[in-house]
């Protein structure tokens, strides 16, 4: 929530014509600066600005202007607004120190790889980037390709954990969830299905006990014979 004077240099204009404040104390007030405020209260400056009244915006009251013309060492403070306005968000790719700019490549590579579900546009908001350097870096056609090292935009300082989840989250919305590779259990709900004959290997199910008797007994006849012989 933002709370800053409106209309700065027209506050003082109202400030220099209709109160004793000094110089100082209206420069401090409105964030200008001394000499600009003896501008303006000699004429050089402002002098297409008509005058807005704090008091009418509610920014100022009559009992701080008192206190600040009978001390002239004291510093006006602004009212709290009874009524409070959200910041706009901004629009657009996100702003990035020219410190951190270098990082964005590998950045770009390690959002590419770790999480291929992100859009351009998703990418773009998280690092401050274009859509042509991402596509760039996804066909390997980006001018330092051969010495990107994919590295975490989070612990870059480029984005925080919060915008990144985020971002995956929508990305993710609606989507199935990748099929497991490789081996795995079956749910429970199948196995509770199986029955005791079920889970028998084949073998045990093909036994039969005459027939294991009918082969002891031709093997049993076979070796009398090889005795007599």
């Amino acid at each position: 929530m933002a709370n800053t004077l409106l209309m700065p240099k027209a506050t003082a204009v109202w400030l220099v014509d209709n109160t004793a404040l000094s110089f100082d104390q209206i420069a401090q007030f409105c964030t200008l600066h001394p000499l600009e405020v003896k501008a303006i209260a000699d004429g050089e400056s402002a002098q297409g600005i008509k005058g807005m009244d704090p008091i009418m915006t509610g920014q100022l009251t009559r009992d701080e202007i008192a206190k600040g013309e009978k001390d002239q060492n004291y510093r006006l403070k602004l009212s709290e607004p009874k009524v409070r306005v959200p910041e706009t968000k901004r629009k657009g790719p996100r702003y990035t120190p020219l410190s951190k700019r270098q990082d964005r490549p590998n950045a770009i590579l390690w959002l590419v790889r770790n999480h291929p579900e992100l859009k351009d546009a998703q990418i773009s908001r998280l690092v401050g980037t274009t859509k042509s350097t991402i596509e760039q870096i996804r066909e390997r056609r980006h001018w330092n390709s051969a010495n990107l090292v994919p590295m975490d935009p989070v612990t870059l300082g480029l984005c925080s954990q919060t915008d990144l989840d985020i971002e995956v989250q929508r990305a993710s919305h609606g989507k199935q969830p990748a099929a497991p590779v490789g081996d795995t259990l079956l749910p429970a709900a199948l196995t509770e299905r199986l029955s005791p004959e079920a889970e028998k290997p084949d073998e045990e199910k093909e036994l039969d006990p005459n027939a294991v008797f009918a082969k002891l007994s031709s093997l049993k006849g076979r070796v009398q014979e090889d005795e007599e012989e």
